[in-house]
């Protein structure tokens, strides 16, 4: 989720600081193919602005107009598309999905402590994992919807009855923050919740501050990852070549290795590290201070030839690596320029940190035959607020 809830926190900064309440709308529940999943945050201005997609812009419009009628009452509302059929492209919102998603509106103001929405900005500026159990459905009247309990100290928000607090604070004692963010329907009688997860967004080592390291570096800042450049080099070690990097250092090896001791909590630990210096020292060097690390993606730019050689003289540091050094690093996209490398590279990343590993093309997986069109229109209203 870091990544959907950095793109909504300027908005909410802005509003917030400007004392606008806010609307935020979240995705709760859905079935079949859709452009996000359960714990996806959308923000929606009194102006109608509003920052995160939901749909890919299908729904947003029609989203805010709830949106409007959520800040005027202030009640949480629950709203429903289904856009399974291909009729929809005709008679509905035209997402063209396939699927079903239920999505919460709920208002954020300085009444409400702008929660819950405050402290999961609070946690990612901080990069600590958090979450919380949101009420999605209720037809209990001491637990609406809109209300939950954040998870570790089981802090409140919302509405809450003071007998309920004890039960919804047991319910959150179940739940950890390293699950993923998940639909909980019938956890209690007539209550439907939401499990939102938000953890930090992962660091990223690049290890070598060449020309080709730079298109890197802007391509995970635009993801959100946090990319700490080393170089052995300080004319290429210079923070102003790499803007939107955490850190930047010059040092080569030794930085390195001064770096992993003192980096010691899971929020301050990295995700993925690529060698990419160009220099068979150094990068036989980072290697070795990598084979000691718990970093679970190594990626190696070069032939395979060349990691041979250095994997040679690595000895017992070799087999430290195993399985988590990838190399020739970077997904087969046929990448050329170091931009295309680049895409390559941060793909693979992606896709081993979403447990894809090998993952192939989507035009390739096999796509079973669409059932023939029916010629039977569907419900005219097809959004229920």
């Amino acid at each position: 989720m870091s990544a959907a809830l950095r793109s909504v926190l300027p908005l909410f900064t802005r509003e917030r600081q400007a004392g606008r309440p806010l609307v935020l709308a979240t995705v709760v529940r859905t079935e079949g193919p859709t452009y996000t999943k359960p714990g996806a945050p959308m923000l929606i201005a009194h102006s109608g602005e509003y920052a995160g997609l939901l749909s890919g812009g299908c729904l947003e419009g029609d989203l805010a107009e709830h949106g409007r009628e959520v800040l005027q009452s202030g009640a949480a509302r629950l709203v429903h598309y289904d856009t399974q059929g291909p009729e929809d492209l005709l008679f509905g919102l035209g997402s063209g999905c396939e699927g079903a998603m239920d999505i919460l509106l709920q208002r954020l103001d300085a009444a409400g402590d702008w929660q819950p929405m405050a402290r999961l900005a609070s946690a990612w500026q901080a990069r600590r994992s958090d979450g919380l159990l949101l009420v999605a459905h209720s037809d209990n009247v001491a637990l609406p919807a809109g209300c939950g309990v954040f998870l570790g100290d089981a802090e409140t928000f919302g509405i809450i009855d003071a007998e309920a607090i004890a039960t919804i604070a047991a319910l959150a004692a179940d739940f950890t923050t390293q699950e993923a963010s998940r639909f909980l329907p019938h956890v209690l009688p007539g209550v439907d919740l939401l499990q939102m997860i938000e953890t930090p967004s992962p660091r990223v080592l690049i290890l070598g501050a060449g020309p080709d390291a730079q298109p890197l570096a802007e391509l995970c800042s635009f993801l959100g990852w946090s990319p700490t450049v080393i170089d052995h080099r300080p004319r290429y070690a210079l923070p102003e070549r790499f803007p939107g990097a955490e850190c930047v250092f010059d040092g080569g090896p030794q930085a390195l290795s001064s770096l992993l001791q003192a980096k010691s909590t899971d929020s301050e630990r990295y995700a993925a590290a690529v060698v990419m210096s160009h220099h068979f020292a150094s990068d036989r060097n980072y290697l070795a201070a990598l084979a000691e690390s718990s970093i679970p993606y190594i990626g190696l730019l070069g032939p395979a030839m060349r990691r041979e050689r250095l994997l040679l003289q690595l000895d017992s540091h070799a087999a430290r690596l195993g399985s988590r050094l990838h190399s020739p690093v970077g997904l087969d996209l046929g990448a050329v320029s170091p931009e295309e490398i680049a895409l390559a590279i941060v793909a693979e990343i992606q896709a081993t940190l979403a447990g894809r590993e090998g993952t192939g093309s989507l035009s390739r997986h096999h796509i079973p035959a669409l059932p023939p069109l029916q010629s039977t229109r569907p419900a005219a209203d097809s959004v229920i607020g």
